[in-house]
C-alpha cells in the first residue's frame, strides 16, 4: 500500500511540474547588446527566466568572439521564459518597442554590427502575427519619425552564451559601461513600465 501512495504521488508531482512547464512560454528578442536586453526583460513580472545567447547564425555552438567579427550571422539575443497568465506578449512587445532604437539598421548606439541587430524570433504564429501588426502600426503612425527596420524572423537554433554573459549588470553593475549604457535604461524601463516591475 505505501508503494501505490508513493508511486501515487510521485505520477501527482511529475504532472503538477508538467502543468507548471506548460504554463510558460519563450520569447526572444535581439536589440544589441544582450547585457542591456538582459538587464531589462529580468524586472518584470511574470518573466520567470531569461537566457542571454546568440540566434540567427550559420555557425553551430558559436563563442562571444565568433560573433562579434560580425561573420556568423547571429545576433545577440535574449531568450525570455515567462508566464502568459501574468505578462502578454503584446505586454513584452511593448517593453521591447519602448527600450531600443528599432529605426537603426545593425546598430544601437555605439554598438555597430549585425550582431546588434533589432529582430524579434517569433516561437509561434501567434507571436509572427502579433509583431508584424506591431511593426506594421508603428511605421503607419511614423511613431519614431524614421522607418521601423526589426527583422520578424522564425526562431533558429538558440545558443547559450558563456556563462560570464549571464546576470551580466546585477553582477557587474559598478562597471563603466554599466553606469553609463545600461543603467540610464533601467530608470527609463522604472519610469515607462513601474506597474509591469517585480517588487
Amino acid at each position: 500500500m505505501k508503494r501505490i501512495i508513493l508511486v501515487l504521488l510521485t505520477v501527482l508531482s511529475i504532472s503538477q511540474a508538467n502543468a507548471q512547464a506548460k504554463k510558460t512560454e519563450k520569447a526572444t528578442f535581439g536589440m544589441g547588446c544582450f547585457w542591456c536586453t538582459e538587464a531589462i526583460f529580468q524586472r518584470l513580472k511574470g518573466v520567470t527566466a531569461v537566457k542571454s545567447g546568440y540566434e540567427g547564425g550559420a555557425l553551430a555552438n558559436p563563442t562571444y568572439e565568433e560573433v562579434c567579427t560580425g561573420n556568423t550571422g547571429h545576433a545577440e539575443v535574449l531568450q525570455v521564459t515567462y508566464n502568459p497568465m501574468e505578462i502578454s506578449y503584446d505586454e513584452l512587445l511593448e517593453v521591447f518597442w519602448k527600450s531600443h532604437d528599432p529605426t537603426t539598421l545593425n546598430r544601437q548606439g555605439a554598438d555597430t554590427g549585425t550582431q546588434y541587430r533589432s529582430v524579434i524570433f517569433y516561437h509561434t504564429p501567434q507571436q509572427k502575427a502579433l509583431a508584424d501588426k506591431y511593426k506594421a502600426e508603428l511605421n503607419k503612425t511614423n511613431a519614431y519619425g524614421k522607418k521601423v527596420v526589426t527583422a520578424i524572423e522564425a526562431a533558429k537554433p538558440f545558443y547559450v552564451a558563456e556563462s560570464y554573459h549571464q546576470n551580466y549588470f546585477n553582477k557587474n553593475g559598478n562597471e563603466s559601461y554599466c553606469r553609463l549604457v545600461i543603467q540610464p535604461k533601467i530608470e527609463k524601463l522604472e519610469k515607462i513600465f513601474k506597474s509591469k516591475l517585480k517588487k
